[in-house]
């Protein structure tokens, strides 16, 4: 048989001979000969958007040992899989985590879908997961992009238009090389050597298997890759939380609305967040009616559109003190183990440290 003289499919055997020897081991990556289960590649791969791999991996660990399969998660209440959630941020992850594996388990005998038009069906998965799924999970040829994929693609292709406007010209590259052998280790492939060898700074070309194929390696501008918009300077928000304890030792919280920014969250009380907040009228955003006082300092936060400075109010409750209706009260020594997220826990640090 002759041998396929495709440049790309040559540059695609490459990389997997590469990956063949380099391969990152992570807890959810198949080892070689395994078949890759469907559930902890989705699950992975729901946790690692907007989060990196080393964040990830404890919370990984914590969820597979508690939920081990998806009819295990589909029968959890949603408030623990928020609670054991908290810290990963971007928090409608979570509840879409659980909804979905409730319409795998519910609706499709325990199955997820075996191609990307199946998977794109399901609650928060979108079409970057839906392809890696597919991909990693099933063997489909399907492009996976993230983050790591971008700056190799766009310095393979020395590709000038800037990010985000790039992505689409990025995917058809990725659509255009993806073989149709192995295209789960594919991908993995591309994104291991976006993160160990095509790295933002410094790049180790030398070791790279696309050293000859790469456009910006031969013009030596590799570290200008990928070109990138200017950021809009994101507005500051600023609002008021209220951190009320009791005598023995318990502290007022609050579960956030459903919907919105940080649903289903857990929060120490708060006013809303307003780039126009009066501060002089802070106190009236209390849930309660008492002697407050200010606490030195600020938390400050960033979130996705917008900072947030955030000043702190506390008080001291008596034991007979009931909790508004959308309130309770828990044990200080419990707070750690509430769905608080990052922002909630700079405020109750705050407050704890004065």
């Amino acid at each position: 048989m002759l041998a396929n003289t495709d440049p790309e499919v040559k540059h695609a055997d490459a990389l997997l001979a590469w990956y063949d020897r380099h391969r990152r081991r992570l807890p959810w990556r198949a080892l070689p000969g395994e078949a890759a289960d469907p559930y902890r590649v989705w699950l992975s791969e729901i946790m690692l958007q907007q989060t990196t791999v080393k964040t990830v991996g404890p919370y990984f660990e914590a969820f597979v040992a508690r939920w081990p399969d998806v009819g295990a998660m589909a029968a959890s209440d949603v408030e623990d899989i928020l609670k054991a959630w908290a810290g990963l941020g971007y928090y409608s992850r979570a509840r879409n985590l659980h909804a979905c594996a409730r319409v795998v388990s519910e609706t499709l005998g325990g199955r997820f879908p075996d191609d990307v038009e199946g998977l794109r069906k399901l609650p928060g998965v979108g079409a970057y997961t839906a392809a890696a799924v597919a991909a990693i999970a099933f063997g489909r040829r399907a492009a996976v992009v993230d983050g790591n994929v971008e700056r190799v693609v766009t310095r393979l292709e020395a590709i000038e238009t800037p990010l985000p406007q790039a992505k689409p010209l990025i995917a058809a590259c990725v659509e255009a090389i993806t073989p149709e052998s192995r295209p789960g280790d594919f991908a993995q492939a591309m994104m291991d050597l976006g993160a160990t060898i095509c790295t933002p700074k410094r790049p180790a070309c030398a070791l790279c298997p696309f050293m000859a194929r790469c456009s910006a390696r031969q013009a030596g501008t590799q570290e200008t890759f990928p070109r990138k918009a200017p950021k809009a300077r994101r507005p500051l928000r600023r609002g008021a939380a209220f951190w009320v304890t009791r005598p023995d030792g318990w502290v007022l919280v609050r579960k956030r609305p459903d919907k919105g920014l940080l649903g289903g969250m857990t929060e120490i009380p708060s006013s809303v967040w307003s780039e126009d907040f009066d501060a002089a009228g802070a106190v009236g955003h209390a849930p309660l009616k008492m002697k407050w006082r200010r606490l030195p300092g600020e938390v400050q936060h960033g979130f996705t559109h917008f900072e947030l400075a955030v000043t702190v109010y506390a008080a001291d409750a008596p034991l007979t003190a009931k909790a508004p209706p959308d309130c309770r009260w828990v044990r200080l020594a419990d707070l750690d183990g509430e769905a608080l997220p990052t922002v909630m826990r700079k405020i109750a640090a705050l407050a704890r440290g004065q």
